[in-house]
């Protein structure tokens, strides 16, 4: 049982990209000041921050409830076109994962928002909600969202029918109308109407806070994110703006305050957190599966015969202590079950070679590694620099280890899809960055939004040191 007497459904962190302002950080020690027992994470349209989340939650004794405001195309997710482009492009619901299927389900649905349904935003439909719905608790979002559009637009037969889609679709306990209160006065008619179906169509009510930003007093802070994210100045009368500044992460006795009328919708929070009780493993490694040769019984002989050839090749004499430090090092790797990932590596490396693109001699801690010069990962002789192994695979901190390899730009892409083909589409993937703002960065962008002179910004951004 979540304790206190409110749980935040509808959380937006910093992964909201210039549209949430509250660090995973904060957002965590805050559900603990306010003692509530669970938390989700409901970043827009992406999945960005969900580990973080997850494992900082853990960590603080909170049960992290991994979920996503997905946008859903009102059509199929491949149409790219729109009466009024972005503002009628999607709507809002709100999924959260009630287990490791319902996990599962939500990257599904969030990669192929991105892979097939990109338009303006990373968008989902209805087919591929009812193909990856299991597991899955679904609200049915802020004004954004499709039953609201509905009754805002005075299309209550519709707004009954989009509801009980929902509810045949997640089923009877895993959809609810959720009901938000801003003091904006389109949320009251909302209220008022999903009141009503709630009662004729018996789908439960649930009161969540639009949370973008940790206090009351981050409102203005926040309204000049938007800006950035817009590239509007903050004087422009026609920029997007929220009409609210209650947006902000509240407490248990100020949500229960808000819905005191309707009791019911704070107490299906603590429902609803009862349900999701997802475990992640970050203990296993999950390889594709590599193929060894015809006269090879296991990954790790052809592993240990491919390094002793390859140490043969590298030194024109192999001394007692190479073969002792050779021998060490394959029995870590095999005893920690990375045999697969040396010969992987080793193979689109060798592939590289053959079609004459480029490869760096290694960097960083892999260059310690005698197993990787001698298959060829790594073209730093170990031995001649007095480079250690331990530095990159410590047998007594099971991590997978981290080979950093550099191509020529110009056939980077044969190679991820030497590998696609190779290996199988579903198990190759790109590593995402994130770029931040740095504070001198920050200061310039900010002044622009505020109209300040540039020759002003720039002085007060020169103030911070590197």
């Amino acid at each position: 049982m979540a304790q206190g007497t409110f749980v935040h459904l509808h959380t937006h962190t910093h992964y909201s990209l210039l549209d949430g302002a509250s660090r995973i950080d904060s957002l965590v020690s805050a559900a603990k000041e306010f003692h509530m027992g669970a938390l989700a994470i409901t970043d827009h349209g992406n999945m960005f921050g969900a580990i973080e989340f997850y494992q900082k939650a853990m960590k603080a004794g909170i049960k992290p409830i991994i979920g996503c405001e997905v946008y859903v195309a009102p059509g199929d997710r491949r149409d790219r076109t729109s009466a009024r482009g972005m503002s009628d492009a999607s709507f809002h619901l709100i999924l959260l994962a009630k287990d490791k299927r319902g996990y599962e389900n939500l990257m599904q649905l969030s990669s192929l928002a991105y892979l097939e349904g990109f338009y303006y935003r990373p968008r989902v439909d209805k087919e591929i909600l009812s193909l990856y719905h299991e597991g899955l608790i679904g609200l049915s979002a802020c004004l954004k969202g499709e039953v609201a559009h509905a009754v805002l637009h005075d299309q209550l037969d519709k707004a009954k029918e989009t509801a009980s889609y929902y509810l045949d679709l997640f089923g009877p306990g895993n959809f609810f109308l959720e009901i938000q209160d801003h003091g904006i006065e389109e949320e009251a008619r909302v209220r008022q109407a999903f009141q009503e179906m709630s009662r004729e169509l018996g789908i439960p009510l649930v009161a969540t806070n639009d949370c973008h930003y940790l206090h009351k007093r981050d409102a203005a802070a926040h309204d000049i994110l938007l800006c950035l994210q817009t590239g509007k100045d903050r004087d422009d009368p026609n920029r997007l703006r929220f009409s609210t500044d209650e947006a902000y992460f509240k407490s248990s006795p100020e949500m229960t305050d808000l819905f005191s009328e309707i009791p019911e919708a704070c107490d299906n929070t603590l429902k609803i957190a009862e349900k999701c009780n997802l475990l992640l493993d970050f203990g296993r490694s999950h390889l594709p599966h590599y193929t060894v040769p015809k006269g090879f019984e296991s990954l790790d002989t052809y592993l240990e015969s491919m390094a002793r050839q390859g140490l043969a090749e590298r030194y024109s004499k192999v001394t007692p202590g190479m073969e002792e430090r050779l021998e060490y090092e394959i029995k870590s790797i095999v005893k920690m079950g990375y045999s697969g990932y040396f010969l992987i590596v080793k193979d689109f490396i060798d592939y590289a070679r053959k079609e004459g693109i480029a490869v760096g001699p290694g960097r960083g801690s892999a260059a310690g590694s005698l197993v990787s010069y001698a298959l060829g990962i790594t073209d730093v002789d170990p031995i001649r620099y007095g480079l250690i192994f331990e530095r990159f695979l410590n047998p007594e901190r099971v991590t997978l280890p981290d080979i950093d390899i550099d191509f020529s730009d110009w056939g980077r892409d044969r190679i991820i899809e030497y590998v696609k083909e190779k290996y199988g589409q579903e198990n190759v993937t790109q590593i995402i960055t994130f770029g931040t703002m740095a504070a001198r960065a920050a200061i310039r962008d900010v002044g622009r939004v505020l109209k300040i002179s540039y020759a002003e910004a720039d002085r007060l951004a020169k103030l911070v040191p590197f």
